[in-house]
This record gives structure tokens, C-alpha cells and sequence, in this order.
């Protein structure tokens, strides 16, 4: 009898994680992307000898013994990957109004830094810190299944506001926004966005902050050959048109190219709205359709892609969040002459210890709408009045990065944009959204979406049905994997 076989639909971190471990449990594991390179927002594309990064700007809980290291060790992405420490005495700076604040790593060095800014408000970082650490560990998928989960503690902060926990923790209002700077990480949103999401990935940077020397396209390009020494194969060009049912269950995708791709299992790495677009079966229940299809998904952005001098810019180990006001909340809400509220700018690592920056990045929220006028056109053929668009979004974004780092616009060599329409024809998402479907505790359980389908070979991945970002993308994949048969020992790899 023949092993098992599962096919995955898109080549993300999530698609490429469940491939590997799939594999390592003995799979035969097919991963089909439409794109011609694997890696969703892993990808880097270079534009001389620059190489940009197009979503997975930095990881952290990477140093040894720590999560994300374990995790990557596991899956035999290291040593292959080379990432560099951020500076620990600050790995985030938040400028609010002008004012700049030290985010450091570490625990006891977080609460000392801030209290240089903030000496009366010591009792109430220490709460804050405790809170943090305790919501992170409170999931036994955190701590790689090791502990038990404390369901209390993480249904109380699921369930509350983000910013509602900050202002029954901490006293200073200004203190709270700065403990709040890191949220384009997330989009959070105020009185949507859980705290717990807050709290986990506060205590993953927290914890150590590294970037990736070269771009993170190293990591989907080391997930890919090992999934490749283990017997699968990663397909690009291959777009799924429709994934086929009986009356029963999936037994096969459908390609663009007339393939056809039969398998005992199936995993959607895509937006799940995307993936019931493919889905034209009566095993999926109308309801289901509507509601995940109308769930609110995260904000986009625009970016401008810095390629500098050689020579001209320092290096920068640290990212910096810039807002206007004293408040990083409602970014999102702006108009013609309030855009852009606030950015975050960070360089590229292309070496290890570099003294100068080759390139660099500042990533400020947009809306879809903004783009609306071009949203029928396809990428390179928007035409003159949309390159004019970009010109002018990025010449005004980089006014206020000069602000905050003059002499800067000497030194770089050119400039290169991504709006909405290119997020969204780049990822699938509906709107061009940064991190698929939105955390919204206002909604309740139907304001999730779980990795089962009612088809009951189909699963899902990627950061839509867990959290975003790396380590959500992967703890997911995790949970999505451990469900098929064979794989319940997935775990003992991480041991």
C-alpha cells in the first residue's frame, strides 16, 4: 500500500511548513504555487545590488534554546540561515510627536530603559512585563506543547480590547502609547485587536530580535529543498483554478494549465476566501461561505524600497515606528491631507555587522480605496497617472522620514513603491491586506476561522486561521498538520 499524499496550495511560510513536516512524516507532498517563486511574503526581489524584503522584515525569539530557534533547528532551516542581532539596548525605537523612546530587550532591560522616560511609572511596567510573559506562556502551543494551556488567563485577554488592558495597567497615557508603538506589526485596532495578540508578539520580540542577513527568501528557499530531500516537490506556475469534490470529500485541484493533481489530503495555504472561491460544492455550507467571505480583514500599506549609496547611510540595527501625534491608534483613518499619519522604516541586513545600509524600507498604511481608479489593471500596465500616484505618495512619505533623519534623501540612489494593488495581486488577499482576516474580539467565535473544513480532507493554514507573522504562520502549520493521520507525533520533532 502506497504512502499517503497531500497536496498544498500555495507555497507561504505556512504552505511550506506543513510540506516539510508532512514530508518528514513519510507524505508524499506536492506543493503547487501560482507564482513563478516559491515563498509567499518570504519572497526578497532585487533591484541592483539591493534586495528588498517584501513582508518578513525581522524575527524574534531566535537566539539558541529560545522558540523561533527551536523551531527553525527543527525544521532544518539552520544553520543555512544567518540572522543578525538588533541592538538589544533598543531593537524598536517610538517617535510619538517627536519624542523618541527605547524599546530594549529583555525583560529587567525593558523596564529600566523605559523608566528613564517614565521614573513614577515603575510599579506599573513591572505589572505590564509580568503580564506579557505570563499571557505567552500560558498556551501550550507557545511553549511547543510542553505545558498545559491556562484556558482562563487566555480567554480573559482574548476577549479583551488591547487597548483596554493598557489603560487598566498602566496609568500615564503617553506610556500606554508607547507601549502600543509596535502595533503596525499586527494593524491592531482600537477596541478590536485582543490583547492576547498584543502580549504574544511583544514577548516574541522581547525575547531576542535578529534580521535575516541576505533577505528571508533563504528561508523559504531552505523549507523548499528540504522538502525536496524528503521526497516532495514545490511546483511554481501553477495556478488552482478549483479544487474537486465528490459527494464526500476533495480528490483533486485543478490548474490553470489543464493539470489536474489528484491526492488523499489537501491544505490551503491562501486566504480562506480565496480558497472557497475554488470550492464549488455543496459540502461547504452557504452560511460558512457568507461569513468567512464578510469577515474584516487587516489594513493595507504602501512602501517605499530605499536603494542607498554606497557608503552614505549608517546602518541602523533597530526599527523605527514614527508617528505625527502623541498616539499610534487610527493610523488607518486618514484623508488626503492627513496621509501619512505615522511609518515604520527599518534598513536591510545584506551582511553581517554592516557599517553602512544598502537599502531600506518605510512601510505606512493604505487603503485599497486609494487605488480604486487602477484596481482593474494588472501589474506593470497601470499606466502614467498611477506611476505619478506612486511618485508623489513616496515623495511625501519620505518628507517625513527626513524629518526624523535629515540628510537622508543624499543618500539614497532610488526608489521604488508597492501600494494595495500590488499587495493584493501579489498575495491574494482581498484588499491588498497586510495579514489576511483581522483579529476582531467583537465578533466572537465567528470571528475565526479554524484550520478544519467540513470537507474532511481539507485543512487550512497560514496566518488567517492562527496569528501572523512567523511564529503564528508556524505554530499553525503545527496544529494544521498534527490533524492528518500519521502526523500526531509531530511534536516529538521539536523535543
Amino acid at each position: 500500500m502506497g504512502k499517503d499524499t497531500c497536496l498544498i496550495i500555495g507555497s507561504g511560510l505556512g504552505g511550506l511548513a506543513c510540506g516539510y513536516l508532512l514530508a518528514r512524516c513519510g507524505y508524499g507532498v506536492t506543493v503547487l504555487e501560482q507564482g513563478r517563486q516559491a515563498g509567499g511574503c518570504l519572497q526578497s526581489f532585487r533591484r541592483g545590488d539591493a534586495v528588498f524584503e517584501t513582508g518578513m522584515h525581522f524575527v524574534g525569539s531566535a537566539a539558541p534554546g529560545q522558540l523561533l530557534h527551536r523551531l527553525l533547528s527543527a525544521m532544518e532551516v539552520l544553520p543555512g540561515v544567518q540572522l543578525a542581532p538588533l541592538d538589544t539596548a533598543g531593537y524598536n525605537v517610538v517617535s510619538l510627536g517627536g519624542r523618541c523612546f527605547r524599546i530594549a530587550g529583555g525583560r529587567e532591560a525593558f523596564v529600566e530603559t523605559l523608566c528613564r522616560d517614565f521614573p513614577d511609572s515603575r510599579a506599573d511596567l513591572e505589572r505590564y512585563a509580568g503580564l506579557i510573559r505570563s499571557i505567552a506562556a500560558a498556551t501550550s502551543l507557545h511553549s511547543l506543547f510542553t505545558k498545559d494551556t491556562d484556558l482562563s488567563l487566555l480567554t480573559d485577554y482574548q476577549t479583551r480590547s488591547m487597548d483596554s488592558v493598557l489603560r487598566a495597567t498602566v496609568a500615564d497615557p503617553l506610556l500606554r502609547h508607547v507601549l502600543a508603538g509596535n502595533l503596525p506589526l499586527y494593524a491592531a485596532r482600537r477596541g478590536r485587536t485582543p490583547f492576547s495578540l498584543h502580549a504574544f508578539i511583544t514577548d516574541f520580540y522581547q525575547q531576542s530580535a535578529f534580521r535575516i542577513v541576505g533577505g528571508s527568501q533563504q528561508i523559504a528557499e531552505s523549507l523548499v529543498n528540504s522538502i525536496v530531500r524528503r521526497g516532495g516537490r514545490v511546483l511554481t506556475g501553477k495556478q488552482v483554478t478549483a479544487i474537486d469534490c465528490d459527494g464526500e470529500r476533495a480528490t483533486g485541484a485543478t490548474t490553470a494549465d489543464g493539470g489536474h493533481y489528484a491526492a488523499d489530503y489537501f491544505i490551503s495555504d491562501i486566504h480562506p476566501a480565496a480558497t472557497l472561491g475554488l470550492l464549488h460544492t455543496p459540502l461547504i455550507r452557504p452560511a460558512y461561505r457568507r461569513r468567512v467571505c464578510a469577515l474584516p480583514n487587516t489594513t493595507s500599506c504602501f512602501v517605499a524600497y530605499l536603494r542607498y549609496k554606497k557608503g552614505a547611510v549608517p546602518y541602523q540595527p533597530y526599527n523605527f515606528f514614527s508617528y505625527k501625534e502623541t498616539t499610534p491608534w487610527d493610523c488607518e483613518s486618514y484623508d488626503e491631507t492627513t496621509w501619512p499619519k505615522g511609518y515604520l522604516y527599518m534598513h536591510g541586513c545584506h551582511e553581517p555587522n554592516p557599517r553602512f545600509a544598502r537599502y531600506g524600507m518605510v512601510i505606512s498604511y493604505m487603503g485599497m480605496d486609494d487605488v480604486q481608479a487602477w484596481a482593474q489593471t494588472s501589474t506593470g500596465r497601470r499606466g502614467a497617472d498611477y506611476e505619478a500616484f506612486k511618485r508623489q505618495k513616496a515623495s511625501r512619505l519620505l518628507d517625513c522620514v527626513a524629518r526624523d533623519f535629515p540628510g537622508l534623501r543624499a543618500g539614497i540612489e532610488a526608489v521604488y513603491t508597492s501600494t494595495p494593488l500590488t499587495y493584493r495581486d501579489f498575495t491574494g488577499t482581498p484588499g491588498g491586506s497586510m495579514y489576511g482576516i483581522a483579529p476582531d474580539l467583537t465578533l466572537g467565535a465567528g470571528g475565526r476561522v479554524s484550520y478544519r473544513t467540513r470537507i474532511p480532507n481539507l485543512l487550512l493554514t497560514g496566518q488567517s486561521t492562527n496569528s501572523h507573522g512567523i511564529l503564528g504562520t508556524l505554530i499553525g502549520a503545527l496544529q494544521t498538520c498534527s490533524a492528518l493521520p500519521g502526523a500526531a507525533h509531530i511534536p516529538d520533532f521539536f523535543s
